[in-house]
């Protein structure tokens, strides 16, 4: 039996693959359309007959069943067989290997963006917290200043105004009397 990777690195074979996943999806869609009451016309189970594989890969016959023999031996497709006619189906459970190795690179890459891309969320965070702890530190700081700012010019106001009513009281002590 091949590698499945040396399997899937023949272009023709990927593309014999690609089809059968569309007839699978498609199936998909009509089960759950026959569910609800519809008629489906697409073959069992996503499955495609050789003759409509060759059709669709413009490939001679004997080129697409030698690749569905290697296909077949990897475990990538199951065959049904009635009369003389083979009907071909997706089985993408050999393709969990493939899977299970490459996840790792696609994880070190999307990792390795992140720093890259500026995207590291985790020091963002913390020069953000940093900027509001600063940001509040100043408001409390110039909030201080502010009332004291405020308390020294009202108590100045205040001031003003006692001189104001002194003086006017010594010149119209009719107005200080009615106002007391």
């Amino acid at each position: 039996m091949a590698d499945i990777f040396s399997v899937i690195a023949d272009p023709t074979r990927r593309h014999v693959l690609s089809l059968l996943l569309e007839r699978y999806v498609a199936s998909d869609i009509d089960d759950a359309a026959a569910a609800e009451g519809a008629e489906g016309a697409s073959a069992p189970l996503g499955e495609v007959s050789v003759s409509e594989l060759v059709a669709l890969l413009e490939l001679s016959q004997p080129t697409v069943s030698k690749h569905l023999k290697v296909l077949r031996d990897s475990g990538l497709v199951t065959v049904r067989e009635v009369g003389q006619h083979r009907y071909y189906a997706l089985d993408a459970a050999p393709l969990e290997e493939v899977e299970d190795w490459l996840i790792p690179f696609l994880s070190a890459d999307f990792d390795e963006g992140l720093d890259e891309d500026g995207l590291d969320f985790e020091d963002e965070l913390d020069e953000l917290v940093s900027k509001a702890e600063a940001a509040v530190t100043s408001a409390k700081s110039s909030a201080a200043k502010v009332g004291e700012v405020a308390g020294q010019r009202a108590a100045a106001a205040a001031e003003r105004a006692r001189a104001l009513f002194g003086g006017a009281a010594r010149r119209f002590p009719t107005i200080a009397r009615g106002s007391d």
